[in-house]
């Protein structure tokens, strides 16, 4: 995954999402306000969690991938969130658009999904989600609780900030 620069005791808080899912959109909303209240004190990783239902997700990840690589992880992912509807309908080519509105090399994204240099990342993602039993999306991890949001985000990022809390505390 991206290089962090979070301190080595910041709670590292794993977002399991699924980038052509709308309820992962909706799940960016608690994403920046753990982010506005913690900073680096919480390192939020992006875990990869392709659901079969939807298309052109795998394709997503190792896109997604490319953009960290690229050092603009984030905020591809956020860009790509916004346009899931799209993304279902057209595919492959928004991957490319919003690479390219971000700034990003979108010849390197493109070749990037052609050679699958980030299969493996998102395949192992895929399996440890898996292993942990992840069923849906969003599914967060945070002080080796699952969080399921998935069915419902409601009194997640309270539950996120509690256990945040009682980390940094320890």
């Amino acid at each position: 995954m991206s290089e962090s620069t979070t301190p080595a005791s910041a709670v590292v808080l794993e977002a399991w999402f699924d980038l052509q899912c709308p309820d992962c959109f909706k799940a960016l909303d608690d994403v920046r306000a753990l982010r506005a209240k913690y900073g680096e004190r919480l390192d939020v990783q992006l875990r990869h969690f392709p659901l079969p239902k939807h298309k052109h997700a795998y394709a997503a990840a190792q896109a997604a991938e490319e953009a960290f690589e690229q050092g603009k992880g984030w905020a591809y992912t956020e860009a790509l969130l916004a346009r899931t509807a799209e993304l279902g309908e057209r595919g492959e080519p928004v991957l490319l658009e919003v690479a390219g509105e971000l700034g990003l090399d979108a010849e390197e994204f493109d070749t990037a999904l052609i050679d699958g240099r980030h299969l493996l990342t998102v395949d192992a993602d895929e399996a440890e989600g898996k292993a942990i039993k992840v069923t849906g999306t969003p599914t967060y991890v945070i002080g080796g609780e699952r969080l399921d949001g998935g069915q419902s985000q409601d009194g997640l990022r309270e539950r996120i900030e509690e256990i945040a809390d009682g980390l940094l505390k320890g």
